[in-house]
This record gives C-alpha cells, sequence and structure tokens, in this order.
C-alpha cells in the first residue's frame, strides 16, 4: 500500500461539478491542495465510471493527488486507481480486499463507534467517518454525529479517519481537534465559482490546525 494525506479529500459530486465538470474541478482542486480525489457517482455505470477515471487519472497524472473510486471496484481495477472506497452496505472489506490486491488503498465509511470497533486494519488503511452534519450531497446519509461523536469515533478507528458530512473551511480547527486526519469535502468545492480558490482557503485553515 502506497502512502497518502488524507488532509483535504475532495469527494466529487457530478450534479454539483456539472458546470464545469468533474475533471476540471478535480484539477483545480488538487492545484489549490486537495490531497486525495474520490469519484463518487451512484448514477453511472461502470462503463461510464472508468471513463470519468482515466480522464481524472490522467489530469492527477504527476500531481502527487490521489484517485479514490467509491464503491465500483470493477471500475478502481479498470483504471488503476490509488484506492477503492466502500460503504458498510457496499461490499464485504474481505472480498474487496481480496479484489483489490494488498496494494490498492481501501476505505470504509463507518457511522458508529460499534462499526469503527469492528475495522479490520489488516483489511482497510481508513475510515470515512461521519456524517458530522447532515448533508444535501447523500440523500440516504446517517444520523449526524457533531464533533463530539467525531472524536468519539476516530478513537475507536483502528486506522487514521476521515470527517466527512457538511464540512467547510470554518470547520477544519475542529476536525482536527477531534483527531481526525483530515476532512472530505464536497459542496465546499464542487460548484464553487472558483473551485482552486475555495480550496486553497480549506488549505490554508488545514496548515493552521497543523501548526
Amino acid at each position: 500500500m502506497r502512502a497518502f494525506d488524507l488532509s483535504l479529500y475532495l469527494v466529487l459530486d457530478p450534479d454539483l461539478c456539472a458546470g464545469i465538470g468533474m475533471v476540471e474541478t478535480a484539477r483545480l482542486a488538487v492545484a489549490g491542495g486537495a490531497t486525495m480525489v474520490q469519484l463518487r457517482d451512484k448514477h453511472a455505470g461502470t462503463i461510464r465510471m472508468i471513463e470519468t477515471g482515466r480522464a481524472l487519472k490522467q489530469a492527477l497524472d504527476g500531481t502527487g493527488a490521489l484517485l479514490i473510486i467509491n464503491d465500483d471496484v470493477e471500475a478502481a481495477i479498470a483504471i488503476g486507481a490509488d484506492g477503492l472506497h466502500i460503504g458498510q452496505e457496499d461490499m464485504d472489506a474481505r472480498k474487496a480486499r481480496a479484489m483489490v490486491g494488498a496494494e490498492m488503498i481501501l476505505g470504509l465509511s463507518v457511522e458508529s463507534e460499534v462499526l469503527a470497533n469492528a475495522v479490520d486494519p489488516d483489511l482497510i488503511d481508513y475510515t470515512g467517518v461521519g456524517p458530522v452534519f447532515a448533508t444535501p450531497t447523500k440523500a440516504d446519509h446517517k444520523q449526524p454525529i457533531g464533533f463530539d461523536g467525531l472524536a468519539r469515533l476516530v478513537k475507536a478507528s483502528p486506522v487514521p479517519s476521515v470527517a466527512i458530512g457538511g464540512l467547510k473551511a470554518d470547520h477544519v480547527a475542529e476536525v482536527f481537534a477531534a483527531g481526525a486526519r483530515g476532512l472530505a469535502v464536497v459542496s465546499a468545492i464542487c460548484g464553487t465559482p472558483d473551485p482552486e480558490a475555495a480550496t486553497r482557503r480549506i488549505a490554508a485553515e488545514i496548515r493552521k490546525a497543523r501548526a
């Protein structure tokens, strides 16, 4: 498994990114400091995921930012992505690890302390913890956990955690104070007038939080 930096984790949303597209949004966000980019498109089939993922991989080549594919293990393998992210209902973690092999990063969403405690560090490399707040970008999300809940789940997780759910630049200090290694953002970058500037603002807050 390669090293990874969860600090500024962009989750692409095809609807929010529709104005300039997911590839251009990702390119600008990485220029602004995004460290990881996740392709999440629940309405796309595997063929379209592969097409978009390959375009993203080309756009990110040489930047140091890593490409993660949400849910679609076949697409992740075909793209040669850096990682796969799965939810609790998507696929069994052991099966996912067997399919992607030892080198690919594997992330898992956790929404409770019970689920965080159950994470097997031999299979999972990081946890996506949340939702911290309610968010319209994921209509079926679980009950928001807030920053107190985030701290509990991060402590329970045996692997590094990235916080997700309605997070923006103003939340960076609290995310890192809770022990998370970074924050995953969607609407704080996707669909903004200037994705690069929006990312730079978050990156600046991350530098302050880590100082």
